[in-house]
């Protein structure tokens, strides 16, 4: 076999996230790894590759605890959706999609993010009524063309949002309750049956593409098909991810459904553990925050998405003193427009800043940056190999160019990657010792290809998909008030039985 090569990073900045520091240090990458960190002019074998950093300022690849592939050919499509309107919108903004645009989709994400600074990214993939093998393959495929990493989780349920949401479909005139039965989904064994098929004979582990199961939202999916999800997980050692608490509706639901909250009820279940991954939690009770912190697991905090779809802050804070994992992610393009984790960075620290005077509860700037390294990299089931420019982890290092106005002057490192860096000064970004972006230019993708063909599917799927935007319009009204209506109702949770509630929410309160 031959040995591999070496590669030396010499003259550049290295952040140390809790110093507020960046040292001058060179950096030896040996094959995809970290091998040494030393002083500059550290020692390197004769013919290894130099890679000149002078002027830049090189941090850990930033890790997307939570994104959907298939939302970024739906970007831009709507604006004042809630969390309940969006799911509504799904067939028409993810209707009619081929393997192809399935591809597409996940290229253009892929792309957005290396080049704004994000090496690997957990990904809640959809394919309407099931996952398929072939829609994984190609949903991988691109994360491993770009040379990006990828947890990739297949979104799956066996009810329905209109049957998921108490009362919702009694509300429905009959005629639109007939249309909204074509949205009936997989039952749960043929789902079970693709993502063990997919599990099973999973090729592009080597290329950094592994998988994961996400049962979509708790009350989407029945007893039976959240205890296969389990089993599975448990089955092939793979990660769990659902979204828990995101909306006031969700709480509601799942207090309505089984008389507590969602987070007690998959406890309940045995589902919360090192594995587990809570997406966004805005709503998570004290209680929830506790169990989550005793089992060790994480919440994806994205609140970007949050704010965009009006559910609300995650009280980050409380997560961190229940000693809950916390990453940092962007949701799907389809409900933040973009994926960029410097924004969502950014958005961590303001978010917790509005939430009372209290300035020495605030999340700080390195709790900030952690979350979205560290944290998020725990939450894939990679905390022992990405997130840290340390010997050992793999060679994932974004590199910024200290001569753009985003840092001038450098006055504290940390501070400026979450408070002002936005992604334009990323230079370039080395993935397991490969470059993938280089002087701000992409190598593994044709930018101006990959345009042309996401023109062609978009106006494909804009045509194709025109009797979903009708319907969309028609169950708006529908969904716009009823939903709303169930989340203005306060929380007496004493109503429901055997329920109880850490009123942490005051401030969202009709």
């Amino acid at each position: 076999m031959a040995k591999p090569a070496m590669t030396v990073i010499r003259g550049g900045r290295v952040l140390d996230i809790r110093a507020h520091a960046a040292p001058k240090a060179d950096i030896l990458v040996k094959g995809d790894t970290i091998a040494e960190i030393g002083r500059p002019g550290l020692a390197a074998p004769p013919d290894a590759t130099v890679i000149d950093a002078r002027g830049r300022l090189l941090h850990p690849g930033l890790i997307n605890g939570h994104t959907h592939s298939h939302g970024n050919l739906a970007k831009g499509l709507v604006d004042s959706v809630t969390l309940e309107l969006l799911l509504t919108a799904g067939s028409w903004m993810n209707g009619h999609r081929t393997l192809e645009d399935k591809y597409l989709s996940s290229l253009i994400g892929a792309a957005e993010m290396v080049l704004k600074g994000c090496t690997a990214a957990y990904d809640l993939a959809a394919e309407f009524p099931m996952p398929t093998v072939e829609g994984l393959t190609a949903i991988g495929q691109a994360y491993a063309d770009v040379g990006m990493r990828a947890v990739l989780a297949p979104m799956v349920a066996d009810t329905s949002f209109f049957e998921a949401i108490p009362g919702l479909m009694e509300r429905l005139p009959p005629a639109l309750r007939k249309e909204v039965e074509r949205f009936a989904l997989a039952p749960h064994k043929a789902s079970v049956a693709q993502m063990k098929k997919a599990l099973h004979g999973w090729k592009l582990d080597g290329k950094g593409v592994t998988l994961a199961v996400a049962p979509t939202i708790p009350h989407h999916c029945s007893r039976e098909f959240l205890l296969a999800c389990l089993k599975l997980s448990k089955d092939y050692g793979t990660g769990l991810h659902s979204h828990v608490a995101e909306s006031k509706v969700q709480v509601i639901a799942g207090y309505e459904l089984y008389g507590s909250t969602l987070t007690a009820y998959l406890d309940s279940l045995g589902m919360i553990g090192p594995d587990f991954t809570v997406a966004h939690g805005v709503w998570l009770d004290g209680d929830d925050m506790k169990r989550l912190g005793d089992r060790g697991a994480s919440v994806s905090h994205n609140p970007g998405s949050n704010m965009r779809l009006g559910n609300g802050i995650a009280d980050m804070r409380g997560l961190l003193e229940a000693k809950v994992n916390v990453g940092i992610g962007t949701d799907g393009a389809s409900c933040s427009d973009n994926q960029n984790m410097y924004e969502n960075m950014r958005l961590a620290s303001m978010a917790s800043k509005v939430q009372g005077p209290d300035w020495q509860r605030w999340i700080t700037t390195d709790e900030v940056l952690e979350a979205a390294t560290v944290g998020s990299a725990r939450a894939l089931g990679l905390g022992d190999r990405i997130g840290r420019l340390e010997k050992g982890y793999k060679a994932d290092i974004v590199f910024l160019d200290l001569g753009h106005v985003n840092w001038i002057p450098c006055n504290d490192p940390t501070n400026q990657l979450v408070h002002t860096e936005d992604g334009t000064a990323v230079h370039s970004v080395m993935v397991g010792g490969r470059m993938i972006v280089e002087n701000r230019k992409l190598l593994t993708v044709d930018l101006a290809d990959l345009a042309r063909k996401a023109e062609k599917a978009r106006a494909r799927l804009e045509a194709a998909n025109r009797p979903g935007r009708a319907l969309y319009a028609r169950l708006e009204k529908v969904v716009g008030t009823f939903c709303p209506g169930l989340a203005m109702e306060p929380l007496h949770i004493d109503r429901f039985a055997g329920g109880h509630h850490h009123h942490a929410h005051a401030r969202f309160r009709a």
